[in-house]
Parts: C-alpha cells; structure tokens; sequence
C-alpha cells in the first residue's frame, strides 16, 4: 500500500536542531506541568513564540533558550542536547564489592559520579549483628538510603530511624552516621552526595 501524500499546502514535518527543541521543550514544560500561557510568561517570551517552538517552527535565539532553561529549571543542554542512551547494567551480585571489618556488611559500588556531578550509587547488603557506623564523610555530604528489603536503623547515631522495604531516608552524611540491619539479607540502595 503506497504511503499517503502530504496535502501541497501542508507544511513539512520539522527535521534537524528546531524538531529537537521542539521535542525537547514540549517535554520539559510538561514534565514540570506547565501550561503554555505560564512558561511564557516565566520566561518572559510571548505565548506565540513558546506556541511555534514547540510546533518546530521559528528559530529561537539563545537568549529564548536560555529564559526557557532558566524558567523551567533545566540546564539548557536538556533542550538542545539530543537525549544519549547510556544504558548500564549491574546485575545483582556482581560489580566491585567493598566490606566491613567492624560489621557484616557489604557495599557494592553501583556508579560513580561523571565529570562535574557529585554522587556516587551503592546496592548495600547486611545482616543483623554490630551497626555498621560511619564517621563523618567531607562538609556538605548528604546521603540518601531506599530500603529494598529487611528492616533496619538508619540515619545519625544519635538518632537513627527504623525503615521498611520502600522506605527512604536523607541525613547529613558529614556527621557520624549508622546503617543497623534487623533482619536477615537487609539490603538497599545508598547515594551519597557530595559537595
């Protein structure tokens, strides 16, 4: 079956840098469930402007890119950078493992952080017996903990916090901190943020 021919007056699908931006912003101001009126009126460009951007039409300047960037709180590679597929994999059970000597505890580097990101992503395992404690890790570190499975105490010595699968948790990683297992093969995922 022959593929249908385009009206003579319709105008051609948008190709190359415009369709991405197009894309790009249409995706981003949803993401952040704006309406057109109100981007527009963030990033103080006219709603006709934002309404041929997102049809694929016009050619924004980089001042409208960046106010768009700026107004919807992305940096502006987000809308003019195609989206990469840097697809990785760790099964569970493999990748470098790190392990206590204090507790029976092990922590498996899941990634590191890329050039000019700080945060690194950890699957921790543990079982009940002695906390595994940490001392205080740089100023401004923060970590992040999402309890997979098990029970356990987590958070600041001084005033740790009971999770179950599903919960999570952020303290300040540059105090003294403990993961505490209570249950058998207690395991979660940790990011640690770092300044």
């Amino acid at each position: 079956m022959p593929e249908p021919t385009p009206a003579p007056d319709s105008p051609a699908p948008p190709t190359g840098p415009i369709a991405l931006i197009a894309v790009s912003a249409r995706r981003e101001r949803e993401r952040a469930r704006l309406s057109l009126t109100e981007l527009a009126k963030r990033a103080r460009i006219a709603k006709s402007t934002l309404s041929q951007l997102e049809a694929g039409l016009g050619n924004p300047s980089v001042e409208t890119l960046w106010a768009l960037a700026v107004a919807l709180g992305v940096p502006l590679s987000r809308l003019v950078d195609p989206p990469h597929s840097n697809v990785r994999v760790i099964r569970a059970g493999d990748g470098p493992v790190a392990h206590s000597e204090q507790a029976d505890y092990a922590a498996t580097l899941l990634a590191t952080c890329p050039p000019h990101a700080r945060r690194d992503l950890y699957r921790v395992v543990a079982q009940p017996g002695e906390p595994h404690s940490s001392e205080p890790h740089p100023p401004g570190t923060v970590e992040h903990v999402v309890l997979a499975t098990g029970r356990a105490l987590v958070g600041p010595i001084e005033d740790p916090v009971e999770l179950a699968p599903g919960d999570y948790i952020t303290y300040p990683g540059d105090a003294p901190h403990i993961f505490e297992a209570l249950a058998p093969d207690t395991s979660a995922i940790l990011v640690s943020e770092h300044v």
